[in-house]
């Protein structure tokens, strides 16, 4: 009989046990790569729109500023005594502004030269309107590069939406350019009436410039306005921005009327006070319509702040998602590892159990029969031998032969 030879436990092979841990891995790392990527375009988008809002909260304290500077140079082209408060006020709620957001919009060292050239006019000889022409020309030129320094530093240049990029083009740029332009037209018509008729030649070209360098802003102004609201999903822009924006529109088209040269003598043609008068409206309207742009561009970054707050929390909570399904599906495959091995062991010992003796090793020699016999099975018969007629009778015993019952 063959003794059977004792199994061994299987164990799963080296690949099996393997394989699922690199599946979990491959299933994990594309979603932390996604999710990483995610993160780091939309950090880089959210902190944009920070410095951006920095930007409009900086330029929303250059508009007084710029306002009040203008109003203070014609001031004093024409002669007059101006109060320098509303200036003097301007310039302190801006040098608080760059005191708190300068450095990191770099513009602290702009507005620290311009702020030194601002106090330093009233030390200036202003007696000569010519000279306060000039002297005023130099500062608001720095504020001009103060303007283009913001739009720089917070990225509002960078902008990448339609909408929000129209807007600070209109209000960083095009806005203060068109209120420094034409109070330098109506300040230089104003000196061009006191002129002696001898400079009056060189005074045409003179306004004919500034009049183009003032009307090509005020135009590209209203060209980014209409293009902002024609490209916005925002139901608000429009009606917000359209009615101010023709009002200023409209004073432009009159400053503009009022400048063109008639003559050889350029404006002189059209009455001074009719230029002021056409100035001031169009300042009144840029004053109007400041606020109202930057107010809509803060709205749109604060929109995009919080959707992509939202993003980014969407973006965490399918990552935390999958690590649950990927932590779920490897306690599952670990799981099913350890029944097939408490199976295989159950197997084992089930095995070890059937093929051992009571108090034996389990082994038993060979042709020897396990158990007792079956039912209805007889043990073999001793043999017999047959003995000669008469032997038994001599031997004195009762053993009879197969003739015996013959005789």
């Amino acid at each position: 009989m063959t003794v059977p030879a004792e199994r061994v436990p299987r164990r799963p092979a080296l690949p099996g046990r393997v394989l699922p841990l690199l599946l979990v891995v491959a299933l994990l790392v594309p979603v932390a790569f996604l999710f990483a990527q995610q993160r780091r375009l939309t950090d880089d988008d959210r902190g944009l729109a920070v410095r951006e809002r920095m930007g409009v909260e900086y330029l929303r304290a250059l508009g007084p500023v710029t306002l009040a500077l203008v109003d203070a140079q014609s001031a004093a082209v024409a002669g007059r005594t101006a109060s320098r408060e509303a200036l003097n006020r301007a310039v302190q709620d801006a040098a608080s502004v760059d005191t708190r957001i300068g450095d990191q919009l770099r513009t602290h060292d702009r507005w620290t030269g311009l702020r030194a050239k601002l106090e330093a006019l009233p030390d200036r000889t202003l007696t000569d309107p010519e000279a306060a022409f000039v002297a005023y020309g130099e500062v608001t030129d720095l504020l001009l590069a103060l303007h283009r320094k913001v739009r720089e530093g917070s990225g509002l240049m960078r902008d990448p939406q339609s909408d929000s990029f129209f807007l600070q083009d209109a209000v960083s740029e095009e806005l203060p350019e068109a209120l420094v332009t034409a109070g330098r037209l109506a300040d230089l018509a104003t000196l061009a009436a006191r002129r002696p008729a001898a400079e009056r030649i060189r005074t045409g070209p003179e306004l004919a410039g500034l009049r183009v360098a003032a009307l090509t802003p005020a135009t590209d102004l209203v060209a980014d306005l209409r293009a902002a609201v024609d490209s916005t999903e925002s139901t608000k822009l429009g009606a917000n921005v359209l009615t101010p924006l023709d009002n200023y529109q409209r004073a432009v088209e009159r400053l503009s009327a009022l400048s063109a040269p008639t003559g050889q003598a350029g404006t002189e043609d059209a009455p001074l006070t009719e230029l002021t008068a056409a100035r001031n409206n169009a300042q009144s309207a840029a004053r109007q319509l400041q606020p109202v742009i930057l107010d809509e561009l803060d709205v749109l970054l604060r929109e995009r702040i919080d959707r992509l707050d939202r993003e980014r929390w969407l973006a965490g909570a399918a990552l935390g998602a999958a690590v649950l399904l990927v932590a779920a599906l490897a306690a599952m495959l670990v799981a099913a590892y350890r029944r097939a091995r408490r199976r295989v062991v159950g197997e084992h010992r089930a095995d070890e159990n059937a093929g051992a003796s009571p108090g034996g090793t389990g082994w038993e020699p060979p042709g020897e029969p396990r158990g007792p016999a079956p039912l209805g099975t007889l043990a073999p018969a001793e043999p017999r031998t047959l003995q000669p007629a008469g032997r038994g009778r001599a031997a004195g015993t009762e053993r009879w032969g197969p003739f015996d019952a013959a005789r």
